[in-house]
């Protein structure tokens, strides 16, 4: 398999960053309301700290996966309508605005209010801003907002993809699995035969 994407079918690094971030976003947003239900304690602030590392991590990642995206070709998307490209283009502009707004609002929330974002123990970063309770109220609001806004976006994403696979029966969703060579073309026989009759 190709590292690199060409025009009809996605690379491994791709491959390999698109389902690295999906767990982690499903990881993030488990931990992140996991210790919600938790009391003020040490098991809570523990966990905080490996939601905050998690939510960095997804941020370079993210940062990378952009400028991997800038660098490299992208496959032409297999909808059939415009209406159809043009909301894949449109979620898919969704989910890297959250995923570079979500760690921010998280990390801006937690310069607010004066609990610095150590990641994984190994370096902390600098605060953003300088301690402000409003502040941290109205990005608090904002990360839940947009937590709920990368469920929708998600599930969305999901639900195009299967109904490409199970409806369309084209090539999108199976040439973003690993290890899959399939390209744009490749249409199951029997599709091909019910579009000739």
């Amino acid at each position: 398999m190709a590292l690199r994407s060409d025009n009809t079918g996605f690379g491994s690094i791709t491959k390999s960053l698109h389902w690295v971030m999906a767990a982690l976003f499903i990881s993030v947003f488990a931990v992140g309301w996991y210790m919600d239900f938790l009391p003020l304690g040490m098991a809570k602030l523990e966990w905080m700290s490996r939601h905050k590392s998690l939510g960095v991590t997804v941020l370079m990642l993210a940062v990378l996966r952009i400028l991997w995206r800038l660098y490299e070709p992208t496959p032409a998307a297999l909808g059939k309508h415009s209406i159809e490209r043009l909301a894949a283009k449109l979620g898919h502009l969704g989910l890297y605005a959250v995923m570079i707004a979500m760690p921010l609002t998280g990390w801006i929330m937690s310069s607010a209010a004066n609990f610095p974002v150590s990641v994984f123990g190994l370096f902390t970063l600098p605060n953003l801003v300088a301690p402000d309770q409003g502040l941290f109220e109205t990005l608090r609001t904002a990360h839940f907002i947009l937590s709920w806004a990368i469920v929708v976006l998600v599930l969305g994403h999901v639900a195009a993809a299967l109904k490409h696979h199970f409806i369309d029966r084209d090539a999108t969703l199976r040439r973003m699995l690993p290890a899959s060579g399939d390209q744009d073309g490749d249409i199951p026989a029997s599709n091909t035969a019910k579009e000739n009759s």
